[in-house]
């Protein structure tokens, strides 16, 4: 029992490591995931990593090819464009319904957690906007406030990390940090004032509006090739 606690625990730590270096870019789409390398690399058997790679591929995360083997996902501009339209759909709907529900003391917790990501680092020099996981996660909290369980379970389990994965790295360009925490103070001043249909539009300008940089910078979604720019 002790032993297979100690595996779990082992394949836990060895997909937080490989999940963050995915969402920070470290681990590139597409990135062969070796067993023997990364066994090598976390110093642990191949029964931790497999069970840490599963779990990746639940996560979609990790996807795995016939005489290829495991590899980070890489979506296409078609992939990436499709997905950003449903989040602007279901977080559009969050935000109105969070404005419905939401408690004082819950809108006052958001504004202390935006107030946090705006002491990150990479934030105030323009890096990149980088949240931390769940409770800490912006898009997360409105998607738990907006109390219906199916919207709650896609965005924050069925497509939350690949989701993740993808808005850390179209966040990293010039101005769009800091653009990107005001946008997300507007909707919350919305929820505050309890206007639902505001906090709605306000959210699927900011999704649409990240929508558009993907298309810009890395190509066209009608044909999924790269722009000349």
């Amino acid at each position: 029992m002790a032993e297979a606690r100690t595996k779990d625990t082992l394949a836990e730590q060895v997909l937080e490591r490989i999940q963050s270096a995915i969402v920070a870019g470290t681990l590139p789409p597409g990135s062969k995931i070796s067993e023997p390398e990364f066994s090598r690399l976390f110093g642990v058997s191949r029964g931790p990593l497999r069970e840490a790679i599963r779990r990746l591929e639940a996560r979609r995360l990790v996807e795995f090819s016939p005489h290829i083997g495991a590899r980070v996902t890489s979506l296409t501009v078609d992939q990436l464009s499709d997905i950003y339209q449903v989040r602007e759909a279901l977080e559009g709907m969050a935000a109105r319904l969070s404005a419905e529900k939401m408690e004082p003391d819950e809108v006052d917790g958001l504004e202390a957690l935006l107030e946090r990501h705006a002491s990150f680092p990479e934030l105030r020099e323009g890096r990149a906007y980088f949240q931390p996981e769940y409770d800490s996660d912006f898009h997360y909290r409105i998607a738990l406030a907006s109390g219906n369980e199916v919207l709650a379970q896609i965005l924050g389990r069925d497509l939350y990390h690949l989701i993740r994965m993808y808005r850390y790295k179209f966040s990293a360009y010039e101005g769009r940090p800091q653009r990107a925490l005001e946008e997300h103070r507007r909707i919350v001043t919305a929820i505050r004032e309890r206007d639902g249909e505001l906090a709605e539009m306000l959210m699927r300008r900011h999704i649409a509006g990240a929508r558009e940089n993907i298309v810009k910078r890395y190509g066209n979604p009608e044909t999924g090739e790269p722009d000349d720019d």
